[in-house]
């Protein structure tokens, strides 16, 4: 497909900047695949769609604190930098973006902190933006980290024009968090309160977790017209043993899976074999799904409502048929539905 096949007119008030007041009261549209029929429901509606051994799987990735404000050697010029991902914890290496880059060269220190008290040196360009770092840091590595997050920010993406508040260290981060090296979050994830884990749990919906650390290729823009040609960044996965039990025993009693989110979706597909189980897996995918693609893994998807020409989209239309997202969004627009990474959701089953 072509990537002009997924621009639309998205007004920009309707591109959320801030979450609903209680994460499961966002509004969630339901796509039935098979009819075309739609719904308007509340999020914590999801559950009237599941039944008693059906199984909800999420990714239980942590967002980590990534942007830091520093200063350069010699010229003390500020610079941002965001963090990456980190290499090596023993020598304390990170890869990081830097701006202004031209001024950022190997052998540089950088100083964070308001006392300058963390410093990095430059030892390796990467990318245009990219640097590699070690931190000179005496101490055990939790203290390194408990001092190197204490003076970064959550990575809020770029469509939320806001400076970062107080509240999105909590809620640019799912209620299941636990293995820490995003830098964006599982936006459908966002969503799930413990009441409503509660309640799916009561109901006897099973929840698995796999993990997929998910990195700023989200958010880079796609410069040829044919899919085909491009592609995505390398992302950490980890399926374990509990995940691959659960998963199987649910797709072999023929059970409602519901991917939370497309980085659930590319995981699966990712630690899928040929028999339609899946196995587990430790390492990285560059996994990128747009239609048409012929799905083995989850029945049916949670998504938020994305931004045009995003991944994210081609993901979604890919699972839901491309005629009938591109339609379900022509609807979202009208109906003042709310997009992107805090935005409302869409349940395709």
């Amino acid at each position: 497909m072509k990537l002009s096949q997924f621009k639309f007119k998205l007004p920009e008030e309707q591109i959320a900047q801030h979450p609903t007041e209680h994460r499961d009261e966002a509004r969630l549209m339901v796509l039935h695949k098979d009819t075309g029929d739609i719904e308007h429901v509340v999020f914590k509606d999801i559950i009237n769609y599941f039944d008693d051994r059906d199984l909800f799987m999420f990714n239980d990735t942590r967002v980590f604190p990534a942007k830091m404000c520093g200063s350069k050697d010699r010229t003390d010029a500020v610079i941002a930098a965001f963090l990456l991902r980190e290499l090596n914890p023993t020598l304390r290496l990170w890869d990081i973006l830097v701006d202004p880059a031209r001024k950022i060269r190997v052998g540089n220190k950088l100083y964070f902190g308001k006392d300058r008290s963390l410093v990095a040196e430059v030892i390796d360009n990467t990318t245009s933006r990219g640097r590699t770092v070690r931190f000179l840091y005496d101490g055990s590595h939790e203290d390194f980290k408990r001092d190197l997050f204490a003076l970064g920010e959550t990575p809020l993406p770029s469509h939320i024009k806001r400076p970062v508040e107080a509240e999105d260290a909590e809620r640019y981060q799912t209620i299941f968090a636990g293995n820490e090296g995003a830098v964006v979050a599982p936006a459908a994830g966002l969503h799930f309160s413990r009441e409503l884990l509660k309640r799916l749990e009561i109901k006897g919906v099973n929840l698995g977790y796999v993990t997929l650390h998910c990195s700023l290729s989200l958010f880079r823009e796609i410069d040829v017209e044919d899919l085909t040609k491009h592609k995505l960044d390398s992302e950490q996965i980890e399926v374990n043993d509990e995940a691959v039990t659960i998963f199987n025993h649910a797709r072999n009693n023929g059970r409602q899976i519901c991917a939370i989110g497309t980085s659930v979706l590319r995981t699966l597909e990712t630690a899928v074999t040929t028999n339609g189980e899946i196995k587990p897996y430790d390492g990285w995918t560059n996994r990128f799904i747009f239609p048409p693609y012929a799905f083995q893994t989850a029945t049916s998807l949670v998504t938020n409502f994305h931004l045009p020409l995003s991944t994210m989209l081609m993901n979604t239309a890919a699972f839901g048929g491309y005629e009938k997202v591109m339609s379900v969004y022509n609807i979202a627009v009208k109906e003042g539905y709310r997009f992107g990474f805090y935005g409302d959701a869409l349940l395709i089953i």
